[in-house]
């Protein structure tokens, strides 16, 4: 699994922004989004998930949105074995429901937080409108997580 796929089918967002991930130094993300050649990126389509966290405690900093700098510390928690399992990832779990596109970044995210939980905010019914109606933050859907990453091609692994 490639960095990039790893994240969308987790977090939820649309890919409607630009992302990068940075771990000791380096920095892997879309080359052609640094229009005068100032950084130097890695292409991330090349860098599979495994070879980035190679081994538990490993950790690197997921960006999205360099607008909202929504930043995650992403660690390698447990290196399971692959014997039996698909040869697709599945989430195990999670807590709470991501943010919603260009919400502001995590003080935008406060504001629209306390408005939707208040019906007498005077911004209530602009941001549930906005959010599409029934927002609940502390929700998290496993299913649906898992739903996107069931539905992917994968490569298979041969055995020797």
């Amino acid at each position: 699994m490639r960095l990039h796929d790893s994240f969308q089918v987790v977090m939820g967002w649309t890919d409607s922004h630009l992302h990068q991930f940075e771990k000791d130094g380096k920095v892997w993300g879309d080359p052609r989004n640094d229009e005068f050649g100032e950084f130097d990126i890695v292409e991330e389509s090349r860098i599979p998930l495994n070879k980035a966290l190679k081994m538990e405690g490993d950790s690197m900093i997921y960006v999205y949105d360099f607008g909202d700098d929504w930043r995650h510390e992403v660690i390698l928690e447990k290196i399971l074995d692959p014997e039996g399992s698909s040869n697709r990832p599945v989430c195990l779990g999670g807590a709470r429901r991501c943010p919603p596109e260009d919400v502001g970044g995590a003080y935008g995210y406060q504001e629209f937080l306390e408005a939707i939980f208040d019906p007498t905010h005077e911004d209530y019914d602009q941001f549930i409108r906005w959010a599409g109606g029934h927002f609940q933050a502390e929700e998290f859907d496993l299913k649906a997580v898992n739903k996107k990453p069931a539905r992917m091609r994968w490569p298979i692994r041969h055995r020797r």
